[in-house]
């Protein structure tokens, strides 16, 4: 009996989908920019139309023109993925969707309808129109703070911003009905990538560098900037007594009376 000892090969160490499940197709910077546009929005949105959170409500409409133009430089310069040329690619193709729901239309057959890339379009389209509502948005606010319908004659401006205010709420809306309704039907979470940066299935990372000190940075940009704002603000950007003014005008018209 031979005393050689039998050497055996060793254990596979752990796959890298045992640390992080799924693949990632959404890079940090990109998330982080999603949310804070999202809560930017929201907020100004909210604040809007009230004398106290006049302040506030400037503030996050100049974050939301500085992240905007992030997007813009990160979808040029940043990984494919995030590219505006990517978007711009899905757009391309949807006069090819279109013709072919035409012809299932017409022949009284939705068999040959790719729908999922229909889904895929809708998605592509909300997140573009977001993007670019986002500009007259901004320019109007910023014509309307400074007071150019004193120049330019009459409160279209203001309506103007009003207008392009309660159109984006509605596309935001559609895009959150979208995702909810695609996660039903699809039985999986659409939202996914932009909370965790990843999706469920094997295969190689479609983004290689989640570049997590770029989302850093624009988070620490974004709170300096409110920082900076609430210090030069005379009384801060959330009023300590924001319905004092409105209590005060019910009280004056009362004696008046």
């Amino acid at each position: 009996m031979s005393n050689t000892p039998t050497f055996q090969p060793a254990a596979a160490g752990p796959s890298r989908t045992g640390t992080a499940p799924g693949r990632r197709v959404t890079d940090a910077p990109t998330r982080m920019f999603h949310w804070l546009f999202a809560a930017s929005f929201l907020g100004a949105y909210l604040s809007a139309g009230s004398e106290p959170w006049r302040a506030l409500h400037v503030t996050l409409g100049y974050t939301l023109a500085g992240l905007l133009a992030f997007r813009v430089v990160y979808g040029m310069f940043g990984p494919r993925q995030a590219g505006l040329g990517m978007m711009a690619r899905k757009l391309a193709s949807m006069p090819a969707w279109l013709s072919s729901l035409a012809r299932g239309i017409r022949r009284q057959s939705v068999a040959g309808i790719p729908w999922r890339q229909g889904q895929n379009l809708l998605m592509a389209l909300a997140v573009v129109a977001l993007l670019v509502l986002a500009v007259p948005l901004t320019l109007s606010g910023y014509a309307s703070y400074n007071d150019w319908a004193e120049f330019l004659g009459g409160d279209w401006i203001s309506e103007l911003h009003e207008f392009f205010g309660e159109v984006l709420l509605a596309v935001v809306l559609g895009h959150v009905a979208l995702i909810a309704g695609l996660s039903l039907l699809r039985r999986r979470n659409q939202a996914r990538p932009m909370l965790g940066g990843r999706v469920d299935g094997p295969g190689p990372d479609l983004v290689r560098h989640n570049r997590g000190w770029l989302a850093a940075l624009l988070l620490l940009a974004v709170l300096a900037f409110t920082a900076w704002q609430w210090q030069e603000s005379p009384a801060g950007l959330i009023p300590a007594q924001p319905w004092s003014t409105g209590a005060s005008d019910l009280e004056r018209d009362g004696d008046n009376d």
